[in-house]
């Protein structure tokens, strides 16, 4: 398991970063830069599972493990979902963490993932995309 870090500063308030990061609209537009027609389900409230489509009904399901409005997201991955059907992993601490720190222009937006080796390729080629998407949606730009 590697700890992988991205950051990116935004101008534009914690509270802006956050309603894009979280909400269903700005959040299906944001995360395109992972898989095209991403969207979830569930609740972001704390102890709660959330899942993780792309189009086609497969992704993955995760536990919130943290929830600090405008502050801190974080949750720990637990499986995949295959056709709609959830199949555990034994990924470890397959954490991910969105943290926001408010700046004097804006905020600086931080995330870390703990990614086995299979997935970081996949995260170091996306994630510098997918935080430029949060970064225009929260400046209006997108």
């Amino acid at each position: 398991m590697e700890t992988l870090e991205y950051n990116i500063e935004i101008d534009a308030t914690p509270e802006k970063v956050w309603s894009v990061l979280w909400d269903d609209l700005s959040y299906r537009q944001w995360t395109s830069a992972f898989t095209e027609g991403s969207f979830y389900m569930g609740t972001w409230d704390e102890g709660s599972i959330m899942k993780f489509f792309d189009p086609n009904n497969h992704g993955m399901y995760s536990k919130v493990l943290k929830n600090d409005p405008n502050k801190e997201m974080t949750f720990i991955h637990l499986g995949e979902i295959f056709d709609g059907v959830e199949v555990p992993q034994d990924w470890g601490d397959a954490t991910e963490s969105y943290i926001l720190q408010e700046t004097e222009t804006g905020t600086k937006l931080t995330a870390r993932i703990n990614a086995s080796e299979e997935f970081k390729g996949f995260f170091e080629d996306k994630f510098p995309a997918a935080l430029q998407n949060v970064k225009n949606l929260s400046q209006n730009q997108l």
